[in-house]
């Protein structure tokens, strides 16, 4: 895989691999990671808070991972536009 990365996000991330003795790759690994998990938390804290702490009901829950599939295949496919 290839990414074409701002050069001053570029530069960020191998200044924090020389300061932690880590490999650039590494560090964006790691930041992405970190990203992916937070976003994960903030889509459960928002069904609980919509839902006043209670569980979904099945048919609520299927409903809610196909808006969060069709919410991802619109990123990728605008980023997708946008990369060519």
């Amino acid at each position: 895989m290839t990414l074409d990365i701002d050069e001053a996000l570029l530069e960020a991330a191998r200044a924090e691999a020389r300061q932690t003795d880590r490999s650039e790759a590494e560090v964006v690994e790691d930041v992405l990671r970190e990203h992916f998990e937070s976003r994960r938390v903030s889509i459960v804290d928002q069904v609980w808070a919509r839902n006043g702490g209670e569980a979904l009901t099945g048919d609520d829950a299927l409903a809610l991972a196909y808006k969060e599939l069709e919410a991802m295949r619109r990123e990728r496919g605008e980023a997708a536009k946008a990369a060519s």
